[in-house]
């Protein structure tokens, strides 16, 4: 084979593989990470075959289509935690990552699973949580956020969202709006400072193994 022939076989692989991650990112916001291989191989316009050389698992395609966002998640985290004021830097950062998933359906999984696998997913995912934790203490050292708020709660907020948004996405595509503003209502310290403590006290936060198992089993199978 000449230098020339591979020099092509090179370009029609980095053609495919564009192809098919761009035919990704459509179909797994339309469906979700779970959707059928084949419907991505045939908005790509290749083969099943092809598709399964360029990204041998599933998961190596979500990484391929997901790692930008997980590293948008990360940046608006770091720029949230810098915030002047730290509940207004809290706020923005729940409701734009909730939007996020409003606005992709791959995004709304992909935020609220776990793939140990995917450095290129949990690098940056890793980096947000630090950032929240930083953001968080600073909002409770101000005063307004309830002391017992966690990066935890954080994450099972936008596991409600995904919930909320699988249910009403089409039917009541605004809903999630109206759960992200309860949340944060909930959120403030003021809320916990009420005459009956008994009534606002939060029952115990799930463990960071436990919600990394729940995270790990969210992840869509080959």
């Amino acid at each position: 084979m000449t230098s020339d022939e591979r020099r092509g076989l090179r370009k029609d692989a980095e053609f495919n593989r564009a192809r098919i991650t761009s035919a990704a990112r459509t179909v797994f916001a339309e469906r979700g990470l779970g959707a059928p291989l084949e419907e991505i191989a045939r908005r790509a316009e290749v083969n099943i075959a092809t598709l399964y050389r360029r990204f041998p698992e599933r998961e190596a395609l979500i990484e391929a289509v997901l790692t930008d966002r997980m590293n948008e998640l990360a940046r608006l985290a770091e720029e949230a935690s810098l915030a002047a004021d730290p509940w207004d830097g809290f706020r923005g950062f729940v409701e734009r990552v909730c939007a996020m998933q409003a606005a992709d359906r791959g995004v709304t999984e992909g935020f609220t699973a776990c793939f140990p696998d995917s450095p290129g997913m949990e690098e940056p995912r890793s980096r947000a949580l630090a950032a929240v934790d930083a953001l968080i203490r600073r909002a409770q050292e101000q005063g307004s956020l309830r002391p017992e708020l966690t990066s935890g709660d954080v994450m099972l907020f936008l596991m409600a969202n995904a919930g909320v948004l699988s249910s009403t996405r089409h039917a009541a595509p605004g809903a999630w709006q109206r759960l992200v503003a309860l949340l944060l209502d909930s959120c403030r310290a003021d809320r916990a400072d009420r005459a009956d403590r008994t009534a606002s006290a939060l029952p115990p936060a799930p463990g960071p193994g436990e919600l990394h198992d729940a995270m790990v089993a969210a992840r869509p199978h080959r």
